[in-house]
């Protein structure tokens, strides 16, 4: 496996293509974000704020339909669909989908096979959906899973210090295991496909903070919609996330920045 250099700046090889002047909101891709619970309704905002400041041209939200409505007024730009009423048709028109920020693993289950009976549309599994990560889903190559230490030790079987002791083997671990592409977030993220090995050089002790991770999912989605390959669209994301918690840190503080602060610095940080 060969291991790319830490990199700064952008773009990276590979980076979000070029929009067409003359494109419209169909043009850059439909993210369909299954996310969001009683309760934590907060991870599926995040996820489409993520997702709409990185460039998705659409954002629709599987959610249940008594959170419907108040999603819609924080993030009035995306559209809703119930997911339970709609099992059988919530993914209809995706580029990508993002599964798992704020769901229960039993609901994630369903919604997974849901997902894979349906859409061939690349498929990020974050939070909850982590833990159906063996469902297969058309193929591996379309799948990213970005776990947190903790998960990454769940999914592994071993304990929290051990991927913290060798986050590279974690990460390689996970890929044998699962296939596809495998996000392992924490400081000095790194993305793995089975051949390539990238290690993210942005970011600070800030983003350790509820959220941040919704809205890198978010931000994947809409890398993936525009066109992007699993392992770009990964790579770049954990990139330009990372830039963006370190543009909040230098206006605010590492202290205070919160996972909201962030999707209007993706914003600006791909302006540059």
């Amino acid at each position: 496996m060969r291991r790319l250099p830490p990199r700064r700046g952008l773009p990276l090889p590979g980076g979000l293509p070029q929009r067409d002047p003359a494109g419209h909101k169909g043009s850059f891709g439909t993210v369909i974000g299954v996310a969001g619970s009683a309760g934590m309704l907060g991870a599926a905002i995040l996820v489409a704020r993520g997702a709409l400041r990185a460039g998705a041209g659409l954002m629709r939200a599987a959610l249940p339909a008594e959170l419907m409505a108040p999603f819609t007024v924080a993030v009035p730009a995306a559209t809703t669909i119930d997911r339970d009423a709609m099992r059988n048709g919530f993914c209809e028109g995706a580029a990508a989908v993002v599964c798992g920020p704020g769901l229960p693993p039993s609901d994630a289950c369903a919604l997974v096979s849901a997902i894979a009976a349906q859409s061939e549309a690349p498929l990020v599994l974050d939070a909850g959906a982590l833990e159906v990560a063996t469902v297969e889903v058309s193929s591996a190559e379309r799948r990213v899973l970005t776990p947190h230490p903790g998960e990454a030790g769940r999914l592994l079987g071993c304990a929290t210090r051990d991927v913290q002791a060798d986050r590279e083997a974690a990460v390689r671990g996970l890929v044998d295991r699962f296939g596809g592409v495998v996000l392992l977030k924490g400081a000095g993220t790194l993305v793995c496909d089975g051949e390539r090995l990238y290690e993210n050089d942005t970011g600070n002790a800030g983003m350790g903070t509820g959220g941040t991770g919704d809205v890198l999912a978010g931000v994947i989605g809409a890398f993936l919609a525009q066109g992007m390959a699993p392992f770009e669209a990964a790579c770049f994301a954990a990139h330009v996330h990372g830039a963006a918690g370190d543009l909040v840190a230098s206006r605010l503080s590492e202290a205070g920045l919160c996972a909201e602060d962030l999707p209007l610095a993706i914003a600006e940080v791909l302006g540059r």
